[in-house]
């Protein structure tokens, strides 16, 4: 039988504190998986649900983007995936009646987990201006009051249409496709905030933003280079692939101001080895500095130059331009100004050297530990010149690897929600649909919180995620939310946006990955497109948590016939009745689509084009791989300071908190925790256990506080901390992002450590 929701929120800043772990997954993740389904989700219905998960027949988890191989286990999830699945299949269930027990203002001082426990939303729920509570109200009046302020507006630029990374290839596509007819190319969405540094630099320099790599070229690399990662949390089948690596001889350098205990040792809960022994991954660990990866492959890149034979000089005199100019600049490398922005020794880095000499194919996966500094697209463009020296794209077992966070945010990108669309893009889509599509570019995330703040956008609507929660500078972003006309989620489960609204609000609660979807021609699937560019079928199977439910596709193509009306020539009510109309237009319009509907009937799906991996075609604006020579840079820390890093805890899934643990860190009972290396602890003058308040200090002067965390003893980086978002989201400014690619740079954030001011009694 599954729990009943909790009705209180726990305390989360006395958490009880032990030893980190130094081995991931094993017999306590199955054990912890379980139990955790259990309580959402009944015995029988666990067993059903998760023995469908990523299964070809099956439905993609709703978590994280790593792909699946052609052979699949009974049991092909994680533990992170099984609780993403359990709260989507959970039995819980958030009534009309709980909005009618529970004011907003009320809901609005409820933690982020409270609001998640409480289940499925079931029916689509309407705040009107000057109300108190969401109320019931049904789906024609809901595209009705949409339709009313998006009429109302001066211009389709004052709208913003926010996607999150769970959306379908399907209603991704319908999705822009109606923002774009509607006027505007205001198309935020999540990667903005995590990988669009990744695609930033790596569209410029090999001419595709997406990894060059397969699963078999992991299985198949001499060395794999783990750079900003933690994959035992965020992507824990990720370890499966460094497990069947290092058994086929790779070598593993972990590069990361943590130690992480799943990079440290996997216990494979698939094998009887791996439940009582597991294996070893790193071989070499490099406890950077945060923000210093730049400076790493920068002097990497020089030594290799340094080094008779090292280059491929072949493939960079056939496949690359810039070489000259780059060689120039990684000359100037220095030891000491290296030594001094990684915090490493040089004994590591000539460690590291060696394993790079040794290996012909070399993989670098990163994640957001390189994609949130100001210089986050200049290193991401330094691993890539260290990959093209020794010929390592295009290169079997060779290649980035971008390891992207959530299951579609990918493939939503393909489907063309982008701010800043390409001409040949709008020039497909104007061809098969017969609108002029806007060419100027739109809004991402940062831009359309200074929209919303300023008055210049005045509505607001989100294709699923938690936009408030994840989003920088928590008190600007809600005010700027405040100041909206309208506010719209498409959601599954209650979370923070619900709570900070606009003058009016809209609820719309949509079916899930795990559910059935039956339109009027028939049971319907969707796609999804994973971090290594394969794309494959999703279906459902449990019946729908509510009969007021509508999917996705359907609430799109619903909301455009209201809005566009009789005007409007695309055939909206087709594509909600048939998905497979959807694709048949998506095949004419977005390149590596072809014959769409019969290529993704094959099990497991199929592979988009990568011209650097296929054919080491690189479609940049030279013709070739570009080398690049950015100045070197790291972030600078006044005396007193400490640079913090936002990260998650093993208990959540982006903003999704599914507990307040994070067992291999030694983190039970509370989020609200800084970890802080001894030394500079006692340096600082603080001790393990007392409570402070984290202050950022950024160019404007302004203070942003986060109060009452419980420092923790931590074997982080020297200079270096670590606190668990989005808590800690209040402290990263809204202008401290990324060159280029506008990402908030959440892991270079300068606090101070305030003793808590005196509480009155």
């Amino acid at each position: 039988m599954a729990a009943k929701p909790p009705t209180s929120d726990p305390v989360q800043d006395a958490p009880t504190v032990t030893a980190p772990q130094h081995a991931a997954a094993g017999l306590p993740a199955v054990g912890h998986s379980l139990r955790v389904a259990q309580q959402q989700m009944g015995v029988r219905r666990t067993a059903l649900t998760l023995l469908r998960v990523n299964q070809k027949d099956g439905f993609d988890c709703p978590g994280c983007a790593w792909p699946e191989g052609d052979h699949r286990h009974a049991a092909e999830f994680c533990e992170n995936g099984a609780k993403a699945v359990a709260e989507e299949a959970t039995l819980r269930r958030v009534t009309p009646a709980f909005f009618a027990a529970h004011p907003v203002a009320a809901l609005a001082g409820r933690s982020g987990y409270w609001l998640g426990q409480q289940g499925r939303l079931t029916q689509p729920v309407y705040l009107a201006e000057g109300a108190t509570h969401y109320e019931p109200v049904d789906w024609q009046r809901a595209f009705d009051i949409v339709a009313e302020e998006l009429d109302a507006l001066d211009s389709p630029d004052e709208a913003v249409f926010y996607t999150s990374g769970r959306t379908s290839n399907e209603a991704a596509f319908l999705y822009q496709l109606f923002a774009r007819e509607f006027g505007t190319n205001n198309l935020p969405d999540c990667s903005n905030m995590c990988h669009e540094s990744s695609g930033s630099a790596l569209t410029e320099t090999i001419g595709i933003g997406k990894g060059s790599v397969s699963l078999e070229d992991l299985h198949h690399a001499d060395l794999i280079i783990v750079a900003g990662q933690n994959p035992g949390t965020n992507h824990p089948r990720m370890l499966s692939a460094l497990e069947k690596a290092k058994a086929g001889g790779a070598r593993i350098i972990t590069v990361n101001p943590l130690p992480e205990a799943g990079l440290e040792r996997f216990k494979n809960p698939q094998t009887a080895k791996g439940l009582i022994k597991g294996a070893p991954l790193t071989d070499l660990f490099l406890q950077i500095r945060l923000g210093g990866d730049q400076a790493l492959f920068r002097l990497l890149n020089k030594l290799i130059l340094q080094t008779d034979g090292a280059v491929d000089e072949e493939f960079v005199r056939a496949h690359t331009h810039g070489f000259e100019e780059f060689t120039e600049a990684a000359a100037e490398a220095d030891w000491d100004d290296t030594l001094t922005a990684t915090g490493l020794a040089r004994a590591d880095i000539e460690a590291a050297l060696r394993l790079v000499l040794a290996s012909r194919r070399t993989v670098v996966c990163w994640a957001m530990g390189l994609t949130q500094h100001k210089h986050s697209v200049p290193t991401i463009r330094e691993v890539v010149n260290f990959l093209l020296l020794r010929g390592n794209i295009g290169r079997p077992g060779a290649g980035v690897c971008p390891v992207r966070g959530h299951s579609n945010v990918q493939g939503d990108r393909t489907m063309g929600v982008f701010e800043r669309p390409a001409d040949p893009f709008l020039d497909a889509l104007q061809a098969e649909f017969g609108f002029t599509p806007p060419r100027h570019h739109g809004y991402d995330v940062v831009r359309a919180i200074r929209a919303l703040r300023d008055g210049e956008a005045k509505v607001f609507f989100a294709m699923g995620g938690n936009f408030v929660a994840a989003s920088p500078d928590t008190e600007v972003t809600e005010a700027a939310m405040r100041r909206a006309r309208l506010t719209v989620h498409v959601s599954t489960k209650l979370n923070r946006s619900h709570a900070v609204t606009g003058a009016r609000a809209l609820i719309l609660p949509t079916l899930g990955r795990t559910e059935r979807d039956l339109q009027a021609s028939g049971p319907q699937f969707v796609t999804v497109e994973d971090s290594m560019s394969m794309v494959h079928a999703s279906r459902g199977r449990l019946a729908p948590a509510s009969p007021h439910l509508l999917s996705e596709p359907a609430i799109v193509a619903r909301l455009a016939r209201r809005v566009l009306g009789p005007e409007s020539r695309t055939p909206w009510e087709e594509f909600e009745k048939d998905y497979a109309t959807i694709r048949d237009r998506i095949s004419r319009v977005v390149p590596g689509f072809e014959d769409f509907n019969n290529r993704v009937a094959h099990p497991g799906g199929f592979t988009l084009p990568h011209g650097p991996r296929d054919e080491r075609r690189f479609p940049t604006a030279t013709g070739k791989a570009n080398f690049t020579a950015a100045p070197v840079e790291h972030p600078e820390l006044p005396a007193g300071r400490l640079l913090l890093q936002t990260l998650r805890s093993h208990d959540q899934y982006n903003t999704t908190i599914y507990g307040l643990d994070d067992r291999y860190r030694g983190i039970t009972g509370g989020r609200r925790v800084v970890l802080v290396h001894p030394e500079d602890a006692r340096a600082l003058g603080h001790a393990d256990g007392d409570h402070v308040d984290l202050v950022s200090e950024w160019a404007d002067g302004r203070e942003r506080r986060a109060p009452g965390f419980r420092l923790v003893h931590y074997p982080t980086a020297r200079g270096c901390a670590a606190a668990y978002y989005p808590e800690t989201n209040v402290l990263v400014p809204l202008d401290a992002t990324a060159d280029t690619s506008n990402t908030p740079a959440s892991k270079s954030v300068v606090v101070r450590l305030d003793s808590p001011a005196p509480t009155r009694a």
